[in-house]
């Protein structure tokens, strides 16, 4: 398996959580680099749902070891929740997980700041889970944020927790929020440190000693390619680099170590929050909805959906490197004839074939569509892709190669037991 790192080639809710835990089979170690507690990654195992927020999806397997990297922001109580709730799930965690010394906090201030900037942006509001994941992101950018190794210093901590939440209640005061209270938050937190201590290392160091021992790791991407910063359809985006690159700085892993890229996409489309969709359809969003499909695994929140975008995939993969593919949720358009698939744009009368950069211009494409015969019968119940009725198996080739990588994995259901492998 050697080095993979597995990115969302959509909109976030690709479907990573289940294909991950496909790919840990083959893997030592399992790797998170960027994101937050935003993120919500649904793993079904041993007949049981986990949804995982902070902690890598490799956790749920034996002799595996997860890393939480240096590019994702932590929650230090969030966490502590996660790791208390998989317990007592019956789930091994101890020497089997690492948090990098050099991760952000998530402090109780960024929550109050992000529901705020929401409540103000009103109809031009982006859409948070409101978790504090963006003010978090940007006091690292404005170098005045805390990191593990400050929580792992209590009177270091208590003193920078003192100045910013001083800072952070002035401004809160004047949005007319409640301000925070210092002696809660330092308490509750510093206990969260302790609780977090035995698993802090250098996870640039541990990484780099497990490949020169020959260990196979996989960086597990959160949300998708269209919220990076830098490539997404921003200002709708989250805050960090949710593509291929973002695995490298997040981590420290060098890319030239990098082996494989795998793009995980819906056989659909589908986004949580504001922004462009180019190809959504209330159709196809009331189809999905109706199955009990398409709910965000963090907020709850139905999830927009509409028609696959081959614009959209084709440009994640020149983003991300992407070499495989591997395509979920097939099943769900099990019932649906014919099937539209936007194959490009139309802005001001020019045909496009890739996105525009501005969102405002994204907004304004009007989908051009190729229609594809529906199969019409359940595709649950194959293990092999000779099993997938004939026109299953056209629509999987003809999406893969208008998005230009190597179909590899195709998912017919939520458990690990349906996933055909080519």
């Amino acid at each position: 398996m050697a080095n993979t790192i597995l990115i969302g080639a959509q909109w976030g809710d690709e479907g990573k959580g289940k294909i991950i835990d496909v790919l840990t089979a083959d893997a030592d170690i399992v790797v998170r680099s960027q994101g937050g507690n935003n993120a919500g990654h649904t793993v079904f195992h041993r007949g049981k749902k986990y949804v995982l927020h902070l902690i890598p999806s490799g956790i749920l397997r034996r002799r595996k070891v997860c890393v939480i990297g240096n590019g994702v922001v932590v929650d230090p109580v969030a966490l502590v929740d996660e790791i208390e709730d998989l317990r007592a799930s019956g789930v091994t965690i101890d020497c089997n997980l690492l948090i990098s010394d050099a991760a952000h906090l998530v402090l109780p201030y960024h929550a109050a700041l992000d529901e705020q900037r929401e409540l103000r942006k009103g109809r031009a509001r982006i859409g948070t889970t409101k978790r504090g994941i963006g003010p978090a992101y940007g006091d690292k950018a404005a170098r005045t944020g805390l990191r593990v190794s400050d929580l792992m210093q209590p009177a270091l901590f208590s003193k920078k927790l003192a100045a910013k939440m001083r800072e952070n209640n002035a401004i809160l005061r004047a949005l007319g929020a409640k301000p925070n209270d210092f002696a809660e938050v330092n308490e509750r937190y510093l206990r969260a440190g302790k609780v977090l201590a035995p698993f802090v290392a250098n996870t640039v160091v541990y990484l780099h000693r497990q490949m020169q021992r020959g260990r196979d790791i996989l960086f597990e991407g959160a949300q998708g390619t269209f919220l990076d910063i830098d490539h997404g359809t921003y200002p709708y985006v989250t805050s960090s680099n949710t593509t291929a690159g973002g695995a490298c700085t997040g981590t420290g892993v060098p890319p030239h170590r990098m082996d494989r890229v795998v793009g995980v996409m819906k056989a659909y489309t589908t986004r949580v929050g504001e922004g462009p969709l180019p190809s959504e359809d209330e159709r196809v969003a009331g189809m999905l909805h109706e199955m009990g499909r398409e709910f965000g695994a963090t907020t709850g929140r139905a999830r927009r959906c509409g028609w696959f975008d081959a614009v959209a995939t084709h440009y994640a993969t020149m983003i991300n490197g992407i070499d495989e593919l591997a395509i979920t949720n097939l099943d769900g358009l099990d019932s649906v004839h014919p099937i539209s698939v936007c194959v490009a744009y139309r802005l001001n009368g020019q045909r496009l074939e890739v996105p525009p950069c501005d969102s405002a211009q994204w907004e304004n494409c009007e989908p051009i569509y190729e229609e594809f015969r529906g199969w019409n019968e359940p595709t649950g119940r194959a293990r092999k892709f000779s099993d997938l009725p004939k026109n299953a198996r056209v629509y999987l080739e003809t999406i893969a190669e208008m998005t230009g990588a190597k179909l590899t994995m195709v998912s017919v259901g939520p458990t690990r037991a349906e996933t055909i492998v080519l």
